[in-house]
């Protein structure tokens, strides 16, 4: 009886375990999803981001969004491919507008267009109004509209993939704040 209350206890050490090892990697996942990187630019300012994630995609197009702040304002970063040739591209000035969950549209200011990464990606930057932060925080993007002269992205986009991702990455940024 002895022994098999100690093959019992094994069985159940190992499940708990393995149980504890998956907890852990998925726990190490999720606070991935809050890694905040910095940079320091020309003026010797410093931004705060997070990576982009793909919010659209097809064969021949994509739009990859994500969250940069200065710890005093907010912004939506777009990088779209393909992305028109840099004298064209700097001419981008339009506001975006995106509808979230909440079956409101927001319009965000036109900020800046740059051209990272030795000129292999385009980066269009919206400033999110500070009295939308909230909402932006709590409801998931459905739709943006947005002009981006000189190429095919004159139109709406109906996000399918990481609809929530404006969401945790403010969650991530004004978290850290806190604290």
């Amino acid at each position: 009886m002895f022994k098999t209350i100690l093959i019992s206890f094994s069985d159940v050490m190992k499940k708990l375990f393995f149980t504890g090892l998956i907890l852990l990697i998925l726990g190490n996942k999720s606070f991935a999803q809050c890694e905040i990187k910095n940079r320091v630019l020309a003026d010797g300012s410093m931004i705060y981001y997070s990576d982009p994630e793909v919010f659209y995609t097809t064969k021949s197009k994509s739009l990859k969004i994500n969250i940069v702040t200065d710890k005093e304002s907010y912004f939506v970063a777009l990088q779209p491919t393909p992305f028109p040739e840099k004298k064209i591209g700097k001419k981008i000035t339009d506001d975006l507008v995106i509808h979230l969950a909440d079956k409101n549209a927001y319009k965000l200011t036109h900020y800046d267009t740059q051209y990272i990464q030795n000129d292999s990606v385009m980066q269009v930057l919206y400033l999110i109004d500070s009295k939308d932060l909230e909402a932006f925080s709590k409801f998931e993007a459905l739709v943006a509209t947005i002009n981006m002269k000189g190429t095919e992205f004159i139109r709406d986009y109906n996000f399918k993939l990481h609809k929530d991702e404006i969401v945790k990455q403010l969650a991530c940024f004004l978290k850290k704040e806190d604290k």
